[in-house]
């Protein structure tokens, strides 16, 4: 009842709160994003959801488009703006996927969404993953974020469908929030941000 019901009714509600709560930061940060991006404030990509089915997501955009002369992108670290990096650093980039929440594309909770090309390199274990809609947080975000391997985030992705439950997303959510706080597991140890998913060695 609480997966087929109640979830939706929660995310509905907290992110309607949270979005009317936080619409003076939002603006904030979109006009000093503007800014520093050039007038792009958005990062909007396609992502797969529930069941494989494509959305776009849509968060503040941290880093510029700046590239090499063969056209290709800078890498991440050196594509991340001031304002970029203290926007990741508070998760305020997360912000704009509470409209994602509201639509129904995604969940406050649930496996993050990643990028569409991942999706041949899964195991079929890890495509389990998908069979809940993604999240702005998850279990994988609160034990490590991406200080953890990719092996380790999808078996604690998949432990989540597994074991979905009111309990778990309000540990989840206290967790996450204990982390934002802190600042804590932002970047992996080798990379700005996370290295990419290659596939299964």
């Amino acid at each position: 009842m609480y997966t087929i019901f109640f979830k939706r009714l929660i995310d509905i509600i907290v992110s309607f709160c949270i979005l009317m709560l936080l619409s003076p930061i939002f603006l904030l940060v979109f006009v000093l994003l503007v800014i520093a991006n050039n007038g792009k404030a958005f990062f909007v990509q396609k992502r797969p959801g529930k069941d494989e089915k494509i959305f776009k997501i849509i968060k503040f955009k941290s880093m510029n488009d700046k590239k090499h002369s063969d056209g290709s992108l800078l890498p991440d670290e050196e594509r991340i703006t001031k304002v970029g990096q203290f926007v990741r650093n508070t998760s305020l980039d997360e912000i704009p996927q509470l409209l994602n929440v509201l639509k129904g594309d995604m969940s406050l909770i649930g496996p993050r969404p990643l990028l569409i090309s991942y999706l041949e390199l899964y195991s079929t274990e890890q495509k389990r993953r998908h069979l809940v809609k993604p999240g702005i947080t998850g279990w994988a975000q609160v034990n490590g974020r991406n200080t953890i391997s990719w092996k380790k985030k999808f078996e604690y992705d998949v432990w989540y469908v597994d074991h979905c439950s009111f309990l778990i997303d309000l540990k989840i959510f206290w967790l996450t929030f204990k982390k934002v706080i802190k600042r804590a597991d932002i970047s992996s140890d080798t990379h700005a941000t996370m290295e990419t998913f290659t596939g299964n060695q």
